[in-house]
């Protein structure tokens, strides 16, 4: 954590001083504001939803809930975990499932008994490599989605395949690894008191309301605010003491929009040339291949936000940006730094008593990203060659049935003029 906090220190003085320093024009910091603040308002807004339907006791009971259908059985229990994880990460953000399903999934398996690694594990890897479905699900994710101009629908079609990869490849480690403490049973614990039922309702309204627009087409920062403002209101009445300035993310957002500036003078100052060889150029398995590695070499060698806005001058196709994607999501799973959600999530560990080793930790992360990012690139490939190949086909069939349409009509037309209809020469001559 000392890394952490030497960044919040340093980086937003280095930010200051190329902005000062006219390292990052004016103009260019112009455009970087105009693309990013809908982006910054969107986290905030995420942030104060999520942790004012975790005080309203929302999470808690769905993660109750989901234990209970397990039945008693540990493996059914893991496949609860996942899918909540899975589902956390896709609509709410990677460092969401990392602050708020970690305690409550530690707790829980400390409740029933169970060994809390192999969940925790579960948790961090999904947090990171489920986070390629939907724009919402990653920061990175909104970037290319602003970049594209893209909806929701189309984004998710864009990366379906890949992001399949990114959930099934962990698991099935997971599994390998700790196979021996996901059997038996264990027994339930039972449900806590509502605190406040009013607000458990309203909290399940919201999210009902949510999940869908942030699907929806509506600007995501749009549906996030109203959310966060309903909540907000609701609160002031019910609960005002959970209303304070710790709603605000301050610090990952100072972090954010820290490398924003700095990577964009880095950009201003040369930056695309220098990495250009590294990244590669071209559509092919191999170069998507190259594109990917080199994200995921940037996210654990700095963090996954620099590593996408330092190469994302290479996405120079949606499938070559869709690629980059793949490295800095799913690859950063060997160092604590790659992500924010990787650093959030060992803080709620060592808050709860429990070490990582990390060592252990980088071997297993190095295995589940060598097996991954291949396998991710290439079922990209493959779905959107397909996707054209079909679109190509579709055309074609168009095309054939119209000049079959056209061949038929002249035909008839030609038949006509020679005497194969009604007047033509040829019923004159039979006439004669």
């Amino acid at each position: 954590m000392n890394v952490r906090s030497a960044s919040r220190a340093i980086l937003p003085g280095l930010a200051v001083l190329c902005v000062l320093s006219g390292l990052l024009p004016g103009p260019d910091l112009v455009e970087l504001w105009a693309r990013i603040w809908p982006i910054l308002l969107f986290v905030t807004s995420m942030t104060v939803v999520t942790d004012l339907l975790f005080t309203a006791g929302v999470f808690e009971r769905v993660i109750g809930a989901s234990a209970r259908l397990a039945r008693g059985r540990t493996f059914a229990l893991w496949l609860v975990t996942v899918l909540l994880a899975v589902a956390c990460t896709v609509f709410f953000s990677l460092d969401t499932t990392a602050v708020l399903l970690t305690p409550l999934v530690v707790l829980l398996a400390r409740r029933t008994g169970l060994p809390p690694l192999p969940f925790a594990v579960t948790i961090v890897w999904l947090a990171n490599t489920a986070s390629l479905l939907l724009p919402v699900s990653n920061l990175t994710n909104l970037l290319v989605q602003e970049r594209l101009g893209i909806s929701p629908a189309a984004f998710a079609g864009l990366v379906w395949a890949p992001a399949i990869v990114g959930i099934a490849v962990p698991c099935a480690v997971v599994f390998l690894i700790f196979r021996r403490r996901l059997t038996g049973r264990f027994s339930p614990a039972p449900a806590r008191p509502v605190d406040d039922l009013v607000l458990l309702r309203a909290g399940y309204v919201v999210l009902a309301l949510l999940l869908p627009a942030l699907v929806s087409g509506v600007p995501v920062a749009l549906s996030a605010t109203v959310a966060a403002v309903a909540l907000v209101c609701l609160f002031a009445v019910r609960r005002r003491s959970a209303l304070t300035l710790r709603l605000i993310p301050a610090n990952p957002l100072l972090l954010a929009l820290s490398l924003f500036v700095l990577v964009t003078a880095a950009h201003a100052q040369g930056l695309d040339a220098f990495l250009a060889p590294a990244a590669g150029h071209g559509e092919d398995v191999g170069s998507l291949l190259q594109l990917a590695l080199a994200g995921a070499a940037g996210a654990n060698a700095v963090n996954n936000l620099p590593a996408y806005l330092a190469l994302e001058p290479s996405g120079t196709s949606p499938l070559r940006l869709a690629a980059l994607l793949i490295g800095v999501n799913l690859g950063p799973l060997i160092t604590p730094w790659g992500s924010l959600a990787t650093l959030l999530w060992a803080e709620r560990l060592r808050s709860l008593g429990i070490t990582i080793r990390w060592v252990p930790f980088a071997l297993a992360g190095l295995l589940v990203t060598a097996l991954m990012l291949p396998a991710a690139v290439a079922v990209l490939s493959w779905a959107v060659g397909c996707a054209y190949a079909g679109m190509i086909s579709s055309l074609s069939t168009r095309s054939t049935s119209h000049a079959h349409h056209l061949s038929h009509r002249g035909h008839r037309r030609g038949r006509h003029r020679q005497g194969g209809g009604p007047g033509g020469p040829a019923c004159i001559a039979g006439r004669r």
